[in-house]
């Protein structure tokens, strides 16, 4: 039976613009424990619930014992974190809110997607409800469904489905340069700061103008001193319904100017579903293959065709009929995709890490993520509308 959240408090507020959002923002839980760390002088570890020296906290190592504070247990591309658990890319628009993340316990805190200048965000709303109609509520990539139209309103109901309209919106490097690296600063002993990335296509731009934009992009990131990096290659709109990811041979370009820019840093890339196993298999050899991404993250949205209760299109605007979505309804789908990229790992020998998203509202989620082969997991959705979820899933490990 579906549980109603009109009385719960997102810590992204759906019924405000995003820019309203970035202004004021987090809400909620998320906004207490902002106070809480004030109030404690800005230094409040998220993961220990204890003051540490931020110091320390910018930079955790496994010698942390002396503080009082446990020794990180886990890694996320080789960094030392507590739990490989976290927040993707997209609902974490700023330093507030990546510092509330890690001061609610999640130890992976992605910040939202910029790119080398600034990019508006879609109309409001960006965010609907979404009710697909099978029984347990999930889309299946290639269901007739996604084109048909898949029902969205204002009831947002458990299990939580929503669209994802926002058209990565980015502020400009000016501003989110300095935020960015007051954001790495705040993550307390054993957390981390993943910086999400990607290339801006504008009209007149050529190919290598594109792959360079990229790589400018990863250079500005890396200039905050970020440990690790995500580049998204699951939103970049190519074409109707066709994804940066659908060209692995594209991708394994760009990957590879962008890391002759960043060096050692390690670099993972954000996957959007991909339905045929030789198109991933080519993804994997055209970027871990050649030695220039250490790991795939991986889905964030399905892409549906979204209508109202009289079958019009849900959200308002010109090539706004369709709309990604994210939360319950892919579970299956990101699932799907963490254990094939399993498989070539082991097929192939090749060694690169498995970030499973995607419908992960449950501690259940959690686990059935590290079983499919997942070596770190995150929740956007989920995590949106239960800031306790960090808790939880520690708990019941």
């Amino acid at each position: 039976m579906s549980q109603d959240l009109h009385q719960s408090e997102p810590f992204y507020d759906v019924n405000r613009t995003y820019e309203d959002n970035y202004e004021q923002g987090p809400f909620g839980a998320f906004a207490e424990a902002l106070k809480r760390d004030e109030a404690a002088g800005g230094a409040e570890s998220g993961s220990a619930g204890t003051p540490s020296d931020r110091s320390a906290a910018s930079s955790p190592s496994e010698g942390e014992q002396g503080n009082g504070v446990s020794a990180p247990t886990d890694s996320f591309l080789g960094v030392p974190v507590n739990l490989a658990f976290g927040i993707p890319a997209g609902p974490l628009l700023n330093s507030r809110f990546t510092t509330a993340a890690f001061r609610m316990g999640f130890d992976l805190a992605t910040y939202k997607t910029v790119r080398s200048r600034a990019w508006g965000c879609n109309p409001f709303p960006n965010v609907l409800a979404v009710h697909p109609r099978s029984a347990d509520g999930s889309l299946t990539p290639g269901s007739p469904e996604l084109d048909e139209g898949v029902f969205a309103d204002t009831n947002y109901e458990r299990p939580i489905s929503i669209s994802n309209s926002f058209g990565v919106p980015s502020q400009d490097p000016d501003l989110w340069q300095p935020d960015m690296f007051r954001a790495i600063a705040a993550a307390g002993p054993g957390q981390l700061l993943v910086p999400g990335f990607q290339g801006s296509r504008v009209e007149g731009m050529t190919e290598e103008e594109y792959i360079a934009d990229h790589a400018t992009t990863a250079r500005l990131v890396k200039e905050t001193g970020a440990k690790v990096m995500v580049m998204n290659t699951s939103c970049p709109n190519e074409g109707h319904n066709v994804l940066l990811c659908h060209n692995p041979l594209l991708v394994g370009r760009i990957a590879e100017a962008v890391k002759n820019e960043i060096g050692d840093t390690p670099l993972m890339v954000k996957l959007a579903y991909i339905p045929d196993d030789a198109a991933l298999e080519l993804m994997v050899q055209s970027t871990v293959g050649r030695g220039t991404v250490q790991g795939f993250s991986t889905i964030n949205t399905i892409s549906a065709r979204l209508v109202d209760a009289n079958g019009d299109q849900a959200l308002p605007g010109k090539g706004r009929d369709r709309s990604g979505v994210c939360g319950h309804a892919i579970r299956g789908a990101g699932l799907d995709m963490v254990s094939r990229l399993a498989a070539i790992r082991e097929k192939s020998g090749l060694d690169f890490a498995i970030n499973g998203v995607g419908g992960v509202v449950t501690p259940d989620d959690f686990a059935a993520y590290k079983r499919a082969g997942a070596d770190s997991v995150m929740s956007a959705t989920g995590a949106m509308w239960d800031a306790d979820l960090a808790h939880k899933i520690k708990a019941s490990l």
